[in-house]
């Protein structure tokens, strides 16, 4: 019997074990990647959640109308801004209801939606309430809000 070929069978072997046992030991571990970091003095956890037609007190006190949110991964809303002050000369400026967040004490309360803005999720602070839906119908087109 002729033995020639074995040691080239032996030597496919013995690659073959190599390359099956160099696959199989774990390397180091594959981890998910990290997850976004809130913006510096946010604490951790997820940013808050606004929906459309909500109200929200923001970190720097401003209020606002939340028009419309930004894709998921983006973490940022389209909002018109609530404001004592009323300029006849913008169209866009829509009074607000008696008892309004914004137009509480006696004081007119206006909603700027003629410039709406864009405003990172991490700076809302405080939901404040739901706009009337009779306002909401009206300002619900503007500003890209839906």
């Amino acid at each position: 019997m002729d033995t020639s070929w074995w040691p080239a069978v032996a030597a496919v072997v013995a690659v073959a074990l190599v390359v099956l046992v160099a696959g199989a030991r774990p390397g180091p571990p594959r981890r998910a990647p990290p997850a976004p970091e809130p913006p510096p003095g946010h604490g951790t956890g997820p940013p808050p959640r606004p929906r459309p037609g909500e109200m929200w007190s923001l970190v720097d006190g401003r209020m606002c109308l939340v028009l419309a949110l930004g894709p998921v991964r983006v973490r940022r809303a389209r909002v018109a801004w609530i404001t004592g002050k009323y300029d006849d000369r913008r169209a866009g400026v829509i009074p607000l209801p008696p008892g309004t967040v914004g137009a509480q004490h006696g004081r007119a309360g206006f909603l700027e939606a003629d410039r709406p803005v864009e405003v990172s999720l991490w700076e809302f602070r405080t939901r404040m309430g739901v706009l009337d839906p009779a306002v909401w119908d009206e300002v619900r087109g503007l500003g890209g809000g839906g």
